[in-house]
């Protein structure tokens, strides 16, 4: 049996204390000037609502398979319907979209700490990619098709 160590507990708690980071950046200044605010929440806030519903179809799409961990699940099944046809990592593209909102809602130090979550969900997906090749002989095939991890035409 596999423990959380094995699994990748480190990730998991870096991803988690930088979305607690986040959350408290939310509470307090700076801001971003009060003249670009009130255009910048109506975007924020519905980067937010696609970047749930965007986590919430590919989180329901990934079903039983659906683990914080990178290791997969032994349980787990190579998923490639859904948003996995556009990217190989919705969840956290998705996460990346609802926090960019955010950030345009409350302020900088809170882009600046997405942009740190960004940086580790993407070293993440890279450990969590040599896991699933390991575990599926198919995976080669599914990353020739879907070339990109988090983000459509970008990365």
């Amino acid at each position: 049996m596999i423990g959380p160590v094995s699994r990748g507990a480190g990730w998991v708690w870096g991803q988690f204390a930088l979305i607690g980071l986040i959350a408290v950046l939310c509470l307090v200044p700076p801001r971003w000037p009060s003249a670009t605010w009130p255009w910048l929440w109506l975007a924020g806030f519905a980067l937010v609502v696609v970047g749930i519903a965007g986590g919430v179809w590919a989180a329901r799409t990934l079903g039983r398979s659906l683990t914080v961990f990178p290791r997969p699940l032994d349980r787990a099944e190579l998923v490639v319907r859904g948003p996995y046809r556009v990217v190989r990592h919705p969840v956290y593209g998705a996460g990346l979209v609802l926090f960019f909102g955010l950030s345009l809602c409350r302020g900088p130090l809170v882009l600046a700490a997405t942009a740190c979550l960004a940086v580790v969900w993407a070293l993440k997906a890279r450990v969590e990619e040599r896991h699933l090749a390991d575990r599926y002989p198919d995976y080669a095939a599914y990353v020739d098709r879907v070339r990109y991890r988090l983000v459509p035409r970008v990365y």
